[in-house]
């Protein structure tokens, strides 16, 4: 477990982050059933997730004997994604994780895929052992569980020798992760139709090469640099889409909201403080489509005096890599922030300079990204636990941010 000590400071100057994590993920699934292998940037450094998926697909592309034995280690996205994938290839896989991945729920799939002929079976969370082949059909499920379901059907049914039907049975949350898995499918040549509650989806589909494609950068990682600009830097972020779907492209909007001077200047976006507020200001914001950008806004809003912040509809937040909600009202009261933990949400009253301290990482990247963001406004040293986990998504997150005038030291 290693820790990172860090001493106030700003950052400042240029820094291009990941290709998104989101957006790689199907962009990686996409081209291997296409047989394509060039779609990610050359050197690109990729983090823990999505080496889980590169390296899955490719022992499910290439089975031996038996069940294909599949280790998503703490990656959501690869284990929802390819366990309708397994199983509309036929191929019997033991899907195992580590961290609290294996507490994650599954029941949608549980509920909806045995009656397409598939079987699943564990003691209960992970491993989890999938046999059968996947039968066309129609497939119910809740839509305000995860949208990682709803992409993990929709990247197998094509491929399924007959047309099937994807019905929500309850509104969408995060809506914005499913268009990207849309538009990523279009672009190797497989489609799905809007329907009135969900999608019809064609079989007998090819993924095909799609030359020249190109993955986004990650406004989800964008939005820790633009919470540093906020409380007190300079910092500017090329090669971010302007047009993107991601849903976390929200970051622009939200951050100029919590008091952000946010420009475009020849495709880059330059982010630093704004005008103070006059007065109390109230906001609230709503993290039902944007879950993601949680820890650095509620990094931001902690060190923003004057600025009341709730944030609300973020429970979903309590079954990531940790108890995201729990975990970053905890870490940022041990700095001297002034948060409260709700069902939901949390309640955020920001103070002219945190005083510093030990706060726990949980072991969570974005946790841990945002308390080292946080630290920038303290008054005294901060220390970070688990500051090992950022390899899940950014593994060069504090190179970047030390290159940018930050003080961060790992310890241990």
């Amino acid at each position: 477990m290693s820790k990172v000590r860090i001493l106030p400071s700003s950052l400042r100057g240029s820094v291009t982050v990941p290709v998104s994590k989101s957006a790689a993920h199907r962009a990686l699934i996409c081209a291997a059933l296409a047989g394509q292998k060039d779609v990610l940037p050359p050197g690109e450094a990729l983090g823990d997730d999505l080496l889980a998926t590169r390296d899955a697909l490719a022992r499910l592309l290439a089975p031996g004997e038996g069940p294909v034995a599949l280790d998503c280690r703490e990656s959501g996205s690869t284990l929802r994604f390819l366990i309708p994938l397994a199983a509309a290839l036929g191929v019997p896989a033991v899907f195992a994780g580590r961290g609290r991945l294996p507490e994650r729920p599954l029941g949608v799939y549980a509920a909806c895929l045995p009656e397409h002929g598939v079987r699943l079976s564990s003691a209960g969370g992970l491993p989890l052992t999938v046999t059968g082949r996947l039968r066309p059909g129609r497939f119910s499920l809740p839509g305000n569980v995860s949208s990682q379901f709803v992409t993990g059907l929709l990247l197998a049914l094509p491929l399924l020798p007959g047309d099937s039907a994807i019905e929500l049975t309850s509104p969408l949350e995060s809506a914005p992760y499913v268009e990207m898995t849309l538009r990523t499918m279009r672009a190797f040549g497989v489609a799905a139709e809007p329907a009135k509650a969900g999608w019809n989806v064609p079989g007998n589909q090819i993924y095909r090469p799609a030359p020249g494609f190109r993955v986004e950068r990650d406004w989800s990682q964008a939005a820790f640099f633009l919470a540093a600009a906020a409380l007190g830097g300079r910092v500017e972020l090329p090669g971010l889409d302007a047009d993107s779907c991601q849903g976390d492209r929200a970051a622009e909007t939200l951050f100029r909201e919590l008091g952000a001077k946010i420009v475009w200047n020849g495709g880059v976006l330059c982010a630093e403080p704004g005008l103070p507020p006059d007065g109390p200001s109230a906001l609230l914001l709503d993290a039902a489509q944007i879950p993601d950008l949680v820890p650095a806004l509620a990094a931001a809003a902690a060190g923003t005096p004057g600025q009341c912040v709730s944030i609300r509809n973020a429970a979903r937040l309590r079954l990531k890599e940790s108890d995201r909600l729990a975990a970053m009202a905890d870490g940022l009261n041990a700095l001297g922030a002034d948060v409260r933990e709700m069902p939901d949400g949390l309640e955020i009253r920001g103070v002219r300079r945190l005083r510093g301290g030990e706060a726990d990482g949980r072991g969570d990247h974005r946790v841990v990204m945002a308390l080292a963001v946080a630290a920038l406004r303290a008054d005294g040293e901060t220390v970070v636990t688990d500051a090992q986990s950022v390899r899940k998504s950014y593994p060069d997150f504090f190179k970047d941010y030390n290159r940018l005038g930050g003080k961060a030291y790992e310890l241990g």
